[in-house]
């Protein structure tokens, strides 16, 4: 059975010859039809175009008509299959193609860094290569020249992952074979230690921020007795905060874009889309931020909690005067998001389940909440096997103890009748005057 595609499109020879006004013969060359060697083969296909139009796609330069009808039907599947099947296609042009096809589906944020390593980092270092002849030593020689240049191993990592995303991209849809990018040249890079603070810095933090700075002071107290990321922070408006229920709810996240413009989109994962429950101090640093003109503590019909004049906060400035202020109070710097951290360390230390912090956290799955916590959970094994020699210990002590109490009661009286009738002959035969034998 042919395939549907394989009836499509042309296949013919034409040569480069001009007649005595200098216009190309092509394929009307009298030299095609005595001579099997002029020329080369070409193939056309008409194609539609969104304009409504079809456009006809010719490629020329085939030594023989086998090559031409090859790429003929690899061009019909790839059509088929939804990307551009051209062979000469340059790797710089499928990047930018790939590009523009995820502007639909990522993040500002996301779309972003893949852009600026795409332009900057990709194009001008293996974007003249063609598509399908780009292998897996190109990209080894270039991540080897960019940590020789210095380049750090954390930014080269990210470039070629994003290049392995955008190559996979063309596996999945039949346009490579393989995905060249793989496996890793270079593997994800351990996560630095974090440094978190103690309670005891926390609360003298707290205590500076409250009476200098009540404003950045709350979100802090939001962050830490929540465990929400800064963005979604940042982005929480008053119509998702029910202090009667004692609970918000996470419908956006802030970020900026180049570090030049805001967004406001949809949270980190579909699972961090959710529920939150807030504590006494939470609640309070959400009463303290309400409108007092309103009666009571009623809260804003709408508009973010953490603004300044109705717009919300710069994320970088936020950085920045919270930096600020650990200075002023004499705490380490650390980042915004490690109040998170810290946050997660206070609930394991406090004797909270894994898996309630894990979900209390919004991670997808419970494997995520122990590769970033994996310090703590270090400790939770320690403290999970001196728990099992402590039942073991304790039952051995049992089983000793219950095979004392069952030994046969005669055996222990005739011991002590044994040594009892042994101290009354000593006596008996020892003088009066003699001394007791030490």
């Amino acid at each position: 059975m042919r395939h549907p595609t394989q009836d499509r499109g042309r296949v013919y020879r034409r040569c480069g010859c001009r007649d005595t006004h200098r216009r190309q013969l092509g394929a009307h060359c009298p030299r095609l039809l005595c001579d099997p060697d002029h020329g080369t083969w070409t193939y056309a296909v008409d194609v539609p175009w969104p304009d409504t139009r079809r456009h006809t796609v010719r490629r020329g330069g085939y030594p023989n008509e086998d090559a031409a009808r090859t790429d003929l039907h690899r061009f019909l599947d790839g059509k088929a299959y939804g990307y551009s099947p051209d062979p000469r296609q340059t790797t710089g042009d499928y990047l930018l193609a790939w590009l523009a096809a995820q502007e639909l589906r990522l993040k500002p944020t996301t779309l972003a860094r893949y852009r600026a390593y795409v332009h900057q980092d990709l194009i001008p270092a293996l974007g003249h290569i063609p598509l399908d002849d780009l292998a897996y030593e190109h990209i080894d020689a270039y991540a080897r020249a960019e940590l020789a240049a210095g380049r750090g191993k954390v930014t080269v990592h990210r470039i070629l992952a994003t290049l392995s995303s955008a190559l996979g991209a063309a596996v999945l849809r039949h346009r490579l074979g393989h995905n060249p990018a793989k496996p890793a040249i270079i593997p994800r890079p351990p996560t630095p230690e974090r440094r978190i603070w103690t309670p005891d810095e926390a609360v003298r933090f707290l205590d500076y921020a409250h009476k200098h700075d009540p404003l950045f002071a709350n979100l802090v107290e939001l962050i830490i007795n929540t465990g929400m990321r800064k963005g979604e922070a940042l982005g929480l408006h008053w119509d998702d905060v029910h202090l009667d229920e004692g609970v918000l709810f996470v419908r956006y996240t802030l970020s900026t874009v180049d570090n030049h413009y805001i967004v406001l989109t949809a949270p980190k994962t579909p699972s961090s889309l959710s529920w939150i429950a807030i504590n006494q101090r939470a609640r309070r640093a959400l009463e303290d931020l309400a409108d007092h003109h309103f009666l009571g503590y009623t809260l804003p019909a709408h508009g973010y909690v953490f603004h300044h004049h109705g717009r919300p906060l710069n994320p970088k400035k936020v950085l920045d005067r919270f930096h600020r202020l650990c200075d002023e109070a004499g705490v380490p710097r650390i980042a915004v998001q490690d109040l998170r951290h810290l946050a997660t360390t206070l609930a394991l230390n406090g004797g909270v389940p894994f898996v309630i912090v894990s979900k209390t956290l919004r991670h997808r799955t419970l494997s995520t909440t122990a590769n970033i916590y994996s310090h703590l959970t270090r400790q939770a094994a320690r403290e999970a096997v001196d728990a099992i020699a402590r039942i073991l210990d304790s039952a051995e002590l049992a089983l000793h103890t219950t095979q004392r109490a069952n030994q046969p009661r005669n055996l222990i009286t005739q011991f002590r009748d044994h040594l009892t009738k042994r101290q009354r002959r000593t006596r008996r035969e020892r003088p009066a005057h003699a001394p007791i034998p030490l």
